[in-house]
């Protein structure tokens, strides 16, 4: 039997993970009109703090019950809270003239400010809309800009319970939070 054993861990790893995967999407931003002018030059997003659900892998949907269930045979094509943290790092850079990255920081100056997003709850909800609710800190090691702690609620239409249009709604509500963050950092 310890003979085979090479060949069925093979065929098990040939057989694989083969459910679609889903981009945490929202719509390209084009050319620089309507950047915004912040009152930092640099800022950091870190890593968005998610609850247990929400940072798995599974996509989920609340059913008739309340509970949050996974759809069938669907995953985030990416770790929740790295893909949530890149598209808010890429969503206030596009809409801003400061030079913004998630962390970790990638230059030898420290970043001028920093944003630390806890969310307390992220839900394709049974009322037909996406629920992104929590909080944003703003810091500023150095005390360029005022720090402060802002909560949000943000609820997005889910055009459809699919795979697909979870991920869009998720975008739409982390372009809501990315909006919010650079109205608090606006000059």
């Amino acid at each position: 039997m310890t003979r085979f054993a090479p060949f069925l861990l093979l065929a098990l790893v040939a057989c694989g993970d083969n459910d679609p995967r889903y981009l945490i999407s929202a719509p390209a931003e084009t050319g620089t009109a309507g950047q915004v002018a912040l009152r930092v030059a640099t800022l950091e997003v870190r890593q968005v703090s998610l609850p247990a659900y929400a940072a798995e892998d599974e996509i989920l949907r609340e059913d008739e019950t309340g509970a949050l269930k996974p759809v069938q045979g669907a995953l985030w094509a990416d770790t929740p809270p790295r893909a949530m943290t890149q598209l808010l790092a890429d969503r206030i850079a596009a809409r801003s003239r400061a030079q913004v990255a998630a962390e970790p920081w990638p230059l030898s100056t420290p970043a001028q400010a920093l944003v630390d997003v806890r969310v307390s709850e992220l839900a394709a909800r049974l009322d037909g809309q996406m629920h992104l609710t929590g909080q944003f800190a703003i810091s500023s090691p150095d005390q360029i800009v005022r720090e402060r702690i802002a909560p949000f609620a943000i609820a997005v239409p889910l055009a459809g319970d699919t795979p697909a249009e979870i991920a869009r709604a998720t975008g739409r509500a982390l372009e809501q939070l990315a909006e919010q963050v650079i109205a608090t950092l606006r000059r």
